[in-house]
């Protein structure tokens, strides 16, 4: 039984953690945006716009990534705080939560990569 609940507490923290994740990467978007905003109001360049708007459509892109995996951690957290208590959950929510953590690793590897080059892009105009 402890172990059953050491499991659960483990699993539930991972997914708040990612959630919380996801949060801080959602802001960081709309603060890349707000940037590009203020970029488009000078830059001059055709280029430099194109990669603009390249930029503005990656941004919601990613929101909606980060909308759908938020939405998938609180589908699993749901599901863990409804279980019963003798209930076998470990190959089933094992299972589920590996899924759930290669989606997330694929997505923070993607996100810091998105990051970087928005970063470089915003050395190149500013």
């Amino acid at each position: 039984m402890y172990t059953k609940l050491k499991y659960l507490s483990d699993l539930k923290f991972n997914i708040e953690t990612w959630r919380r994740e996801l949060q801080f990467h959602f802001n960081e978007m709309d603060t890349f945006q707000e940037k590009l905003e203020e970029i488009v109001k000078h830059e001059q360049d055709p280029l430099a716009l194109v990669k603009l708007e390249v930029f503005q459509n990656r941004i919601m892109i990613e929101k909606d990534a980060i909308s759908k995996l938020k939405h998938r951690c609180r589908n699993k957290l749901a599901n863990l705080n409804n279980l019963e208590v003798n209930e076998n959950v470990t190959g089933k929510f094992q299972n589920e939560q590996h899924t759930l953590k290669e989606d997330m690793r694929t997505y923070i590897k993607l996100h810091y990569e998105l990051k970087e080059e928005m970063m470089n892009y915003f050395i190149e105009v500013l």
